[in-house]
This record gives structure tokens, sequence and C-alpha cells, in this order.
């Protein structure tokens, strides 16, 4: 295959790889591929045989995923500290604002801290307004809900 061609391939891998990773946001997974794309790029544009870029492709890769792994591992383990996004919600207590129905077509509604939220029962049952509620899980727009004693 022409030399030409390689260089393409690879910047085109690259590309692919570091797209692929931020579409797949904190897996820290696709990275390393798209840093030893990169790097295979690189010595493409130096006109190195193949076999060099092969190389340093699996090398470069191998070294970048060995050390992005014990971030990822961290941060997979110590969750998000800063709280971001709908998830943060889950486990936090709150209050019914609007009468929680066991109707699937009548969503009640939740205060949890200054927010509210629509909301339904994990057990599908009916909550009057001012029962504490503590959120099992963020669905969507809406927060599912059980009673706390």
């Amino acid at each position: 295959m022409d030399p030409e061609v390689w260089r393409w391939i690879w910047l085109v891998a690259a590309a692919t790889f570091v797209v692929g990773e931020i579409a797949m946001t904190g897996a820290f997974f696709l990275l390393p591929f798209g840093v030893g794309a990169t790097a295979a790029t690189a010595i493409a544009f130096t006109g190195t045989d193949p076999v060099w870029q092969w190389l340093a492709f699996v090398l470069v890769s191998a070294a970048s995923f060995g050390a992005m792994r014990p971030m990822a591992r961290r941060m997979e383990r110590d969750g998000n500290p800063v709280g971001v996004g709908a998830g943060r919600l889950v486990g936090e207590t709150g209050v019914v604002v609007t009468d929680l129905s066991p109707d699937p077509e009548r969503m009640g509604t939740v205060r949890i801290g200054r927010e509210e939220w629509h909301a339904e029962t994990s057990e599908g049952d009916h909550l009057p307004a001012g029962t504490p509620v503590r959120v099992v899980l963020i669905e969507g727009t809406r927060a599912v809900v059980q009673r706390t004693d």
C-alpha cells in the first residue's frame, strides 16, 4: 500500500478514537488508542515503513492505556465529587408538594432542596402533599421516590 495512504488512515483513526472517547464521556477507553494513532500518524508523515507505524501505535496505545486506567478506576470508585447532573439527587430527601397518585397519567411534584421535580412512587402508591420522601432514581425529567419514616 502506498505510504501516502497510511498517513490518512492513521489521521482518520486518531480522529475517530478521540471523537468516540468524547461520546463515551468518562470511560477513558478509546483515548489511549487515539494517542497511539496520533503517534502512528506522526511517524507516517515522516515516510517510515508501515511496520514501524503499527509498532508505534501498539506501544504508545499500551503505554497510554496503562497510564490512564488508574485514573479512570479512581474516578469510577470515587464517583463525581462535584455533584453535577440529576444523578446527584439519588438518596436525597424531599417533600411531596402535589399529591403523588398511583395513576401514571397524573404525576405529582416533589421538592428536593430548592428544585421541584415531577415524581412518582417506586411502589405505585398514593402519597399526600407534605409527605417526606427519598429519591430512589431519576428517570429523565422525573424523580422516582419512596416514603421515608
